[in-house]
């Protein structure tokens, strides 16, 4: 019998095996990413500059690879990523910060929680404990150090992570441009507006977002036209063309 490191039926699988929520994820840990103390790590290669929605695209593989492949696979998923990240920093000289690492994780489990709720339902208690354990497991496999163990000492350092390693830099200007130059005004605006719902005060207060817009009336009708049929139409209005097929692959 094939055990999966997450199981069938799995609060994460729901969320994961969504492309709309997956690219709410998405926008929001954007956001933050610019923000992070440590962003320099990620120009250092030069691929997330180079192809931001790209950069997207492989973080999901992993993600979804994690999610609904075999036990097996799973880790072995899970230690490929560590491997990638240890030689980044053979390369670079010295090690990317630990807390960096959990600010990455933390980030995965609070906007899977924020996207989910923003376009479907709250989560229930037990179902946040299912999805903090996830990827807390995901941080165990990586060799991440000092996670913590229960959905509510999360919650806790989650908020002390925001209030520390968020920084407006030159990184966090350079990211945006490079979002707004990959998607045009317009979807970009829509970006923005996306992100000033879906992220913490301290994003939205750093980056000078707005929770306040049409599209906090608009996610609804979002909802109706997927419940019509209609969900494809809309996301060729809303997505670049070149990628749908990618975007449409993530639905499981």
């Amino acid at each position: 019998m094939t055990t999966y490191f997450v199981k069938p039926g799995s609060i994460v699988r729901q969320i994961w095996g969504d492309a709309d929520v997956i690219l709410l994820v998405f926008a929001g840990s954007a956001a933050e990413f610019a923000l992070n103390k440590a962003v320099d790590w990620l120009f250092y290669t030069g691929k997330l500059p180079a192809d931001p929605i790209g950069r997207l695209f492989s973080t999901v593989r992993y993600a979804q690879e994690i999610v609904f492949f075999p036990e097996d696979k799973a880790r072995q998923s899970i230690s490929r990523m560590g491997a990638i990240h240890t030689g980044i920093e053979n390369k670079r000289g010295y090690q990317i910060p630990d807390w960096a690492y959990r600010d990455v994780l933390y980030m995965l489990i609070d906007y899977s929680e924020r996207a989910y709720e923003t376009l479907k339902r709250p989560l229930t208690a037990p179902e946040r404990e299912e999805l903090f354990s996830v990827f807390q497991q995901v941080g165990v496999g990586m060799g991440v150090p000092n996670l913590p163990t229960t959905y509510a000492d999360w919650k806790i350092d989650r908020e002390a992570h925001l209030n520390r390693d968020l920084v407006h830099s030159e990184f966090t200007d350079k990211l945006f441009r490079r979002y707004q130059e990959e998607l045009g005004k317009w979807r970009y605006s829509l970006l923005l507006q996306v992100q000033g719902i879906l992220v913490p005060e301290q994003v939205r207060q750093l980056l000078n977002l707005s929770n306040k817009s049409l599209l906090n009336y608009s996610l609804g009708l979002y909802g109706l036209l997927n419940a019509l049929g209609l969900r494809s139409v809309v996301q060729r209005i809303l997505l670049p063309a070149q990628y749908l097929d990618q975007i449409r692959s993530l639905d499981q």
